[in-house]
């Protein structure tokens, strides 16, 4: 259960356990939520706990949740984001410079990309795929957490909101 959203109907924290807002610092999870990268974009979630147990997200608007985080709901409870795996693409070179390469042509597609050291990863998309092999890369496929770029229009764990025409 990864996909409802909801608005009012989570507010009743006599329902179901209701996580507010992003810890600092250091706090003992009590639980933990396993969520892929589309969903960790959404401020208002209906999802279950790893254990099944229901739980709503009701978070700032534009809060994108990273692996590690950590969410308390009002009452107290603890819980730890945790990334899921999900069907990535990897993209290998032996230079520097041609991974940055890649990263272009992904970036001038508007994707979400992951940059490691010799690697960078996107979801899996075969059409990409295919673009980025028919630029002499290689590309295999893995089922592993994703946690792209946040971007040059990103801040304290926000996203840009692109809806807005900021002269770009």
């Amino acid at each position: 259960m990864h996909s409802a959203t909801f608005s009012s109907e989570v507010r009743n924290p006599m329902q179901r356990t209701v996580l507010t807002h992003r810890l600092a610092g250091k706090a003992v999870p009590g639980a933990r939520l396993v969520l892929p990268f589309h969903l960790r974009q959404k401020s208002r979630l209906l999802t279950a706990l790893e254990g099944g147990e229901e739980v709503g997200l009701l978070l700032p608007r534009g809060t994108v949740l990273r692996g590690g985080d950590v969410l308390a709901s009002d009452d107290g409870r603890v819980v730890e984001i945790v990334a899921a795996t999900e069907g990535v693409s990897v993209v290998t070179a032996a230079a520097s410079t041609e991974l940055a390469r890649a990263a272009y042509h992904l970036g001038n597609r508007h994707i979400a990309v992951q940059v490691h050291e010799g690697s960078l990863r996107y979801l899996h998309d075969h059409v990409l795929d295919d673009m980025v092999r028919g630029l002499g890369f290689a590309v295999a496929y893995a089922n592993l957490p994703f946690e792209p770029e946040a971007g040059a229009y990103s801040h304290s764990g926000h996203v840009h909101d692109h809806e807005h025409d900021h002269g770009h």
